[in-house]
């Protein structure tokens, strides 16, 4: 089994930052891609920032230039730096990891529980 943990979320007034951390653990031989979605009430959900291990990170049109998403191989990893924070920006943000448990086994996503950002003043 995996386990995919995230922290880092929080209130935040508008302009702010936050860092968000997504660790995952358990049966895993190599992680593909890592990435982050967000929800907000009453809208659908969307993909954030997304990283292939050894590739570039790609990044949903509305976050680019602000959000920043890396990962720490060593670690199974991921985190999302954000700045300049937007009050329509509130959500939960979720984590997502693909995770491998075999060298020949087939690829599983696994998802964080959610953690909250808040912009607001």
């Amino acid at each position: 089994q995996v386990q995919v943990v995230e922290s880092g979320g929080g209130l935040v007034q508008p302009g702010g930052s936050l860092r968000l951390s997504c660790a995952a653990s358990g049966s895993i031989f190599s992680i593909d891609a890592m990435g982050w979605y967000r929800q907000a009430p009453g809208k659908q959900r969307e993909l954030v920032a997304v990283i292939i291990s050894g590739g570039t990170p790609n990044y949903a049109d509305s976050v680019k230039g602000r959000f920043t998403i890396s990962r720490d191989n060593a670690k199974n990893t991921v985190y999302l730096e954000m700045n300049s924070l937007k009050p329509d920006e509130t959500a939960v943000y979720n984590c997502i990891v693909n995770v491998r448990e075999s060298r020949l086994g087939r690829v599983k996503d696994y998802w964080g529980q959610g953690t909250q950002v808040t912009v607001s003043s």
